[in-house]
């Protein structure tokens, strides 16, 4: 596999606003916004990673107002009463809530990795309320696709990376552990795989996981969760929206094979696999991640004017 090394480029510095609103069964949720331009909902992963890991997406926020909530239970956010409301389908009802609350009929909707999931899930349950759907290198549990078709092909493919061997010995064992917590350990070392260039703004972004991820949170998203896979692909294959399905060349979870799958999921779909990106394609290479996802959007708000 031959990769591009695009050169990183500075993001725009902007300010961030936190502010809070009370979700559907009175928990007290935060969310920071952040950039100029209508709206974009961005639900963050980990899963149970405070949405901080996002920042301005790679300047994505010179285009778009980023509205930034962090799931119960993480970063500014109150836990919830009942650790089973961090269930990822139970989740809907406070994006539901956010929505409501920022006073959108629709909103445009970005979900990342376990993120990708919920958006998913909101999407389904409620079709009518999204203007657009952005899927950046999301997971497909919540429909019950794979996310790792290919994997071994792409670890391959970065053997002659120096951090290699140590890598895919932990990857390893994060894929054997039961739960979270389990794998805990052995992600510093697997997270060189998660990123398109192992440098130092990567190592910066890998470290602060810890500290911005709640494992309760985590152990929870998908514990006792089934989904009802017909019932779920029905609704997304009537989906009245645009969808963009953004994925990484070198990611995992989930490879490009695993993407170009899932885009069959729906009836109007862009698959863009980012070159030589990652899980986190904002890092590899901002400018063109921006430019992707800034121009669906834009190709998406002109389709929704000539309706």
């Amino acid at each position: 596999m031959t990769t591009t090394r695009p050169r990183r480029t500075q993001t725009t510095q902007t300010t961030q606003t936190t502010q809070t609103f009370t979700s559907h069964d009175g928990t007290e949720l935060a969310y920071r916004t952040v950039g100029d331009g209508p709206p974009l909902l961005c639900l963050p992963g980990g899963p149970g990673r405070a949405a901080e890991y996002l920042g301005d997406l790679g300047g994505l926020a010179a285009h778009r107002t980023l509205v930034l909530p962090d799931t119960r239970g993480t970063g500014a956010s109150a836990a919830s009463a009942d650790p089973a409301g961090y269930r990822v389908d139970r989740l809907v009802a406070d994006v539901e809530a956010l929505r409501r609350h920022l006073g959108l009929d629709r909103v445009d909707l970005l979900g990342h990795s376990a993120g990708g999931s919920l958006a998913l899930l909101h999407a389904a349950a409620h079709p009518d309320r999204l203007s657009s759907l952005t899927l950046v290198t999301p997971s497909f549990a919540a429909v019950g696709l794979p996310s790792d078709t290919g994997a071994e092909e792409v670890i391959a493919a970065r053997a002659g990376e120096p951090w290699h061997a140590g890598a895919v010995a932990a990857y390893r064992r994060v894929k054997a552990a039961r739960s979270f917590a389990e794998a805990a350990p052995h992600r510093p070392a697997f997270e060189p795989l998660m990123y398109g260039r192992w440098d130092g703004t990567a190592r910066a972004h890998a470290a602060a996981d810890p500290r911005q991820r709640s494992l309760t949170v985590s152990e929870h998203y998908y514990a006792d969760y089934t989904p009802d896979t017909a019932d779920l692909r029905r609704r997304l294959a009537a989906l009245p929206c645009p969808v963009l399905l953004l994925a990484g060349e070198l990611d995992l979870w989930p490879t490009a094979v695993s993407a170009a799958g899932a885009a069959a999921l729906f009836p109007d779909a862009v698959l863009t696999v980012q070159p030589g990106a990652g899980h986190y394609p904002w890092l590899d290479d901002p400018q063109a991640f921006t430019a992707a996802v800034a121009g669906f959007l834009s190709s998406a708000a002109g389709r929704a004017d000539g309706r």
